[in-house]
């Protein structure tokens, strides 16, 4: 489990995280919503250790982030960052490897190998894998970060924005292997998400963030409501139940 004591984080005057005491469930998939500035990233930054707290304390299964030595760290929570950018010219295949780092330092052995396939093929990235990064689609390119994250094989898995740059098919995809890894593969699965659909559609819980703060969290059916919606993004939101899930219309 996931738990934030009071984690706060601020730019001169503007609180951009501000006392966020959460637990996160362990299992499963959790999607943090909310508006732009709400603080999201930021917060999943500090858990991860990305990224300093002001104050207040972070834990997972009982480690402190901020005591805890990077290699013991990496080997139980990975995330993928907003913004990948990678100098270095590397091939799919050298992107994903470098998951293996905490445990490997660099010198590849036969399992780092067997995880570094199955992440690749998991992602459908087998065709690509000789490729270079500046040679693919942004979505390509995508599904190449999040190959490298799942390659490290940690419990928790942070994905901040991961359906940036994906088409419609592409992004169910990616919601849809994130499933089965929270089912199959027993990770805890954390993502920031701006699409409250498939927020709604995936997840197990929701945690929503406003003006650095939590607004709202609980179960899809506590938290994808008409009400609750529209008091976190200011604007009519309508839901409706199709097929035993809720959709939120708000084009009008």
């Amino acid at each position: 489990m996931i738990i934030t004591s009071d984690v706060s984080k601020s730019y001169g005057e503007t609180a951009v995280v501000d006392g966020v005491s959460l637990q996160l469930p362990k299992g499963g998939i959790t999607s943090i919503i909310g508006p732009n500035g709400a603080g999201k990233s930021t917060f999943l930054s500090m858990i991860s250790r990305l990224m300093a707290m002001d104050k207040g304390s972070v834990t997972v299964d009982g480690l402190d982030v901020a005591k805890t030595s990077g290699d013991v760290l990496a080997r139980r929570l990975s995330i993928l960052r907003q913004d990948n950018h990678m100098t270095a010219r590397l091939t799919v295949h050298d992107l994903v490897s470098f998951g293996r780092y905490p445990y490997s330092k660099g010198r590849l052995t036969a399992n780092d190998k067997v995880h570094i396939e199955e992440a690749i093929g998991y992602l459908d990235l087998t065709a690509l894998s000789g490729r270079f990064l500046d040679e693919l689609s942004g979505g390509q390119r995508q599904r190449a970060f999040v190959a490298m994250v799942l390659c490290q094989d940690t419990d928790y898995v942070l994905l901040d924005e991961p359906l940036n740059n994906l088409d419609m098919k592409h992004a169910m995809g990616m919601m849809k292997l994130l499933q089965r890894a929270a089912t199959e593969l027993g990770k805890t699965v954390v993502l920031v998400l701006h699409d409250i659909n498939f927020a709604s559609w995936y997840s197990d819980y929701i945690v929503a963030m406003k003006h650095g703060r939590v607004a709202a969290q609980g179960p899809v059916a506590d938290m994808i409501k008409p009400e609750v919606l529209s008091s976190i993004y200011e604007m009519d939101i309508k839901v409706h139940e199709i097929g035993g899930q809720r959709i939120s219309v708000y084009y009008g």
